[in-house]
């Protein structure tokens, strides 16, 4: 055993004056901020999608869950060269010498069980989220569900980690990145190499402190910028990795196409009809009896869980007005069916605060036009500060919940 310890590296191992508590403290700020806001935001979410709570998600502000999946993105976007900086700054601490005693040996393995714990879990939602945003899934788990528990690690390992360190975080924060007190000191770090040889701490490349803290900066900035414009029209030009622009059918992006959801052209076809029941009342409408009632137009933004946005005009009949004919009373909850065959979110519920809001429409209509199949016609639900997910394509019927 001893052998293989002198064979191993040790923190002296790593000389580099850029692997200071004044520089991870700092970098460990911006990743902690990074962290907070894409958890609240996830936890938000979270509870947009599961529409069984008591108290129903807000039909207003229009724009909010556009606003708060852009910061999910950007943020966990930001935070992945901050991660990075972080682990190259702190690695060495990994090879720290435990102190002699059980109770040293207890406190050790319990701090870097945490450590493990906190990166493991911080490696798996930012490596997860991207391939989210790029929409490839290669794995057989509930993205949301998982993704979700794994948060909650991620946040409870942030927080101990915090409190453990939090002395140390203090005072490299409170003194200037360039002060050498919080490193190791020469007389602390044993002598591997004998009397007299110990080596000076070396700058990487020339690179100084303040150096390496602008360049975490601008690669965050980076990386926001290359993807912020799915969210943000404005940066769409400049937004080279965003994974949804502008593009797709009538101006919109398409995330479940109807080759995907497995809808065909003969299931929308003339013998297509829209059921609207309550209880023993029942209306089968058809397109044409849709677009005989009276239309409505409003300017909705779809927002997606993986972080794109974009604004679109929609005209249709009113959801309202269709409760109306099967004289549903106000406050009723619906379940909303697709004709789609594959994939999640098939069937969905509409809760009252979004059915009875004016907004919310059985859309016919897309920025003018007749919807396109893969935006999903004949109909399709849009409302205010809701999920894409939840804006259910290939309506083929609604049911009043009792």
């Amino acid at each position: 055993m001893s052998r293989l310890a002198e064979r191993l590296p040790s923190e002296d191992s790593f000389r580099s004056e850029l692997r200071s508590p004044t520089v991870a403290a700092r970098v460990g700020l911006w990743l902690g901020v990074c962290f907070t806001v894409c958890f609240l935001t996830g936890l938000v979410s979270h509870y947009a999608q599961n529409v069984d709570h008591p108290v129903p998600f807000p039909a207003s502000p229009s724009w909010g869950y556009r606003v708060t999946q852009g910061l999910h993105v950007v943020t966990g976007t930001a935070a992945v060269p901050l991660l990075l900086v972080k682990l190259w700054t702190v690695f060495p601490r990994l090879f720290a010498r435990p102190g002699r005693g059980v109770r040293a040996l207890a406190v050790t393995a319990l701090e870097r069980a945490s450590i493990l714990a906190l990166v493991g879990s911080a490696v798996f939602l930012l490596v997860t989220g991207l391939m989210n945003s790029a929409q490839w899934y290669p794995w057989a788990f509930s993205f949301r569900s998982t993704h979700y528990a794994v948060a909650w690690v991620a946040i409870g390992s942030l927080v101990v980690h915090v409190a453990v360190k939090l002395p140390v975080i203090r005072a490299a924060l409170g003194a200037d990145v360039d002060d050498t007190t919080l490193d190791r000191s020469r007389t602390d770090r044993p002598r591997t190499d004998g009397p007299g040889t110990d080596r000076p701490t070396e700058r990487s490349g020339g690179l100084s402190r303040r150096g390496l803290l602008r360049t975490t900066w601008a690669a965050a900035g980076l990386a926001v910028l290359a993807t912020a414009g799915s969210t943000v029209p404005l940066l769409r030009t400049v937004s080279v990795l965003a994974v949804r622009t502008g593009d797709g059918p009538q101006g919109l992006p398409v995330n479940r196409s109807a080759a995907a959801a497995q809808v065909t052209s003969d299931d929308v076809g003339d013998s297509f009809r829209l059921t609207v029941a309550h209880g023993s009342r029942t209306v089968e409408l058809a397109r044409e009896d849709l677009l005989a009632m009276t239309q409505h137009t409003v300017d909705l933004p779809i927002a997606c869980v993986e972080g794109w946005s974009a604004d679109a005009t929609w005209t249709g009949v009113r959801v309202a007005d269709l409760l109306a004919l099967v004289e549903a009373p106000a406050d009723s909850d619906l379940r909303v069916t697709s004709l789609q065959r594959a994939g999640a979110f098939g069937t969905t519920a509409l809760q009252a605060s979004f059915a009875e809001d004016d907004r919310t429409l059985l859309a016919l209509q897309l920025n003018g036009e007749t919807l396109s199949l893969d935006h999903g016609f004949p109909c399709r639900i849009i409302a205010p500060n809701r999920p894409g997910v939840l804006q259910t394509k290939w309506v083929t019927s609604l049911e009043v919940l009792a």
